[in-house]
């Protein structure tokens, strides 16, 4: 098959992917069944039809409204299908019909779902990290990281935040990291090992600390507001899983001498 037409296509059904994580992201957090009911307008209820419900497309024609009641549908939506698409196509486009583009694919649906739920609710379903600890570790022992890595990663990433967050709390008295950033960093180690774990930390604590230092210097937020740590630590494990070994051989180069 046509290398470009092989792309397209993977777009096109990440696209579709993207739609379903988006049922994902809504129904959740409020512990709805993610296959049933059939989607509908969350103002007027109107069960949707099919013309209604095809990525991407849909949005654009009906003008980001319902088409029965004009409520103005969120934009999270779309972002969330092309995000899907593009993620898709670019995975498909560098590993093609293999077992590293289904771990690539289901890591990366993972971390959108959690980043926009723990973006809106402040939560991290253990319905997604715990699944996806198992999902990782069972990659990992037919490919890339290594199963050694994959449960090394585990541990590490699981462990490095549950200590900070007990020092913390012996410190201050009171929580700064919750349990789910402790299972969603295990979750990113079982995918992408140790290694690159310890860099998805150190570039989710590096943008958060840039997020959290403007808050407190545009007085929207002070020393103790709280950041949604999940959704840094998803741009950091995507980042870290995308250019995580070029910034590992520049480190590893300031080191020597």
């Amino acid at each position: 098959m046509n290398p470009v037409f092989s792309t397209v296509i993977a777009s096109l059904f990440g696209a579709v992917i993207g739609s379903f994580l988006n049922v994902c992201i809504y129904r959740i957090p409020e512990k709805k069944s993610v296959v049933l009911p059939p989607s509908a307008c969350g103002k007027c209820g109107r069960r949707l039809t099919w013309m209604e419900n095809v990525p991407v497309f849909s949005y654009l024609l009906l003008g980001g409204r319902c088409r029965g009641c004009g409520v103005r549908i969120s934009l999270q939506y779309l972002i969330v299908e092309l995000l899907t698409a593009a993620m898709f196509a670019g995975l498909w486009w560098v590993f093609g019909p293999t077992l590293a583009f289904a771990s690539r694919a289901i890591f990366g649906c993972l971390l959108i779902v959690l980043f926009a739920i723990d973006l809106e609710h402040h939560l991290l379903p253990n319905v997604l990290t715990l699944p996806g600890i198992v999902i990782g570790f069972v990659f990992s022992l037919f490919g890339e990281p290594g199963w050694q890595s994959s449960l090394i990663g585990i541990v590490v990433g699981g462990g490095v935040l549950y200590l900070i967050a007990e020092a913390y709390y012996r410190l201050r008295h009171e929580e700064g990291l919750g349990m789910g950033d402790v299972k969603m960093l295990a979750m990113i180690g079982a995918f992408i090992g140790w290694k690159l774990t310890l860099v998805a930390l150190m570039m989710s604590s590096l943008a958060g600390s840039i997020v959290g230092v403007a808050l407190i210097v545009s007085q929207r937020g002070g020393m103790k507001y709280a950041l949604p740590f999940g959704t840094f630590l998803a741009m950091g494990a995507a980042l870290a899983d995308t250019i995580g070994h070029g910034v590992l051989e520049w480190y590893v180069g300031l080191l020597q001498p």
